[in-house]
């Protein structure tokens, strides 16, 4: 005989999910305040996990939790809107024993996200809309693109000293990185007895060319998000600022979205991974480099930018000048990206165009 389901009958308790994802598979861990309930295998699928908690647990109130990784953030929306409280965590801010270190399994995982999420130790992650998200891939998609011309270019240069080959005097040490077209035309007319060297030689220009078309094109992409209507505003007031060009605007506004997200600068710089590593015991305290942590991409962005504000700021480098006699420039030029960083926070939320040599 069917029992009637009472549809209520978890009301006022909570349920935490711990998801561990794999691209063919999900391991849970379903725990109660006071139990585990159940640690098993699943499709990647949120709508059947949906379903399974709604089913056995009517009336909960659901919260669920996974890491940042490879399966991005579609997942967490998804399970939103099915009701679940889901937030994606950062993997190296998970509290993790010695014995989870040593004994790492997917099962472990599951219950030491679902204990961390139960006993509120663990932070959620921002999560950017799909649109936003979308504005990233391509200005990352630019970035590898570059880097991957830097590797050909470098490649040609290695096997032209591997085989002793020197350029003319003509063309110059920047023709050959930026690749000029007198460099380009001296590497299409070499000549060798080893055939296979020519072609080898001949592949690499091949494939460094479609890449810098590529480039171009993407790099025409960016401009025309720039000049969108959600970007436009914003870009134009970045670019007042000394040192911030397409690339570099573009990136912050689309690694960062929101910038009034964060409530001091602090806050901001820890994100970006503008903070230095620290240990302290008793009455010493020790500064290293920075983190590792952050947003790379921007990290390595400011800095650049920093070292053209510098020279076209009275104000910076009034500053950098004042810092450069008490420590190295590499260690200054870091407090001048963290400075660098305010003034474009401050452009954005009072919605003002940037001063140069003005001091705030």
């Amino acid at each position: 005989m069917r029992t009637k389901v009472n549809h209520n009958l978890f009301e006022g308790q909570s349920i935490y999910v711990g998801i561990d994802c794999h691209k063919s598979s999900w391991k849970v861990s379903i725990q109660s305040e006071r139990y585990e309930h159940k640690t098993m295998s699943q499709d990647p699928s949120p709508e059947t996990l949906a379903s399974y908690l709604k089913r056995n647990f009517p009336g909960a109130s659901y919260k669920a939790v996974y890491e940042a990784g490879f399966s991005g953030f579609d997942a967490c929306r998804v399970l939103n809107k099915l009701g679940i409280d889901c937030i994606v965590a950062h993997a190296a801010d998970v509290p993790t024993s010695e014995k989870e270190r040593l004994q790492k399994t997917d099962k472990a995982d599951c219950r030491k996200l679902a204990r961390s999420l139960r006993n509120g130790e663990l932070t959620a992650i921002h999560i950017p809309d799909r649109y936003l998200e979308a504005d990233r891939a391509l200005i990352r998609q630019r970035q590898r693109i570059s880097k991957d011309v830097s590797r050909i270019k470098n490649r040609i240069k290695s096997l032209l000293l591997q085989f002793s080959i020197q350029m003319p005097a003509h063309i110059s040490e920047s023709q050959s990185r930026y690749w000029s077209k007198a460099y380009l035309t001296w590497l299409k007319g070499l000549t060798f007895e080893e055939a296979r060297l020519k072609q080898v030689i001949d592949n690499y220009v091949r494939q460094g060319e479609f890449l810098r078309k590529d480039l171009l094109t993407v790099n025409r992409q960016i401009k025309e998000l720039s000049e969108s209507e959600f970007y436009g505003e914003n870009f134009k007031l970045l670019r007042t600022v000394p040192g911030i060009g397409l690339i570099a605007g573009m990136t912050f506004l689309v690694e960062i979205g929101d910038t009034t997200r964060f409530n001091k600068l602090d806050e901001l710089c820890n994100y970006i991974g503008l903070v230095p590593k620290m240990h302290s015991s008793g009455d010493r305290t020790f500064t290293g480099k920075m983190m590792n942590r952050g947003k790379k991409i921007l990290k390595i962005m400011l800095i650049e930018a920093s070292w053209i504000a510098v020279r076209h700021d009275p104000a910076l480098m009034a500053k950098f000048n004042e810092m450069s006699l008490v420590m190295q420039k590499n260690k200054a030029i870091i407090r001048i990206a963290r400075k660098l960083l305010s003034r474009m926070r401050y452009v954005l939320e009072h919605n003002l165009p940037y001063e140069t040599g003005i001091v705030k």
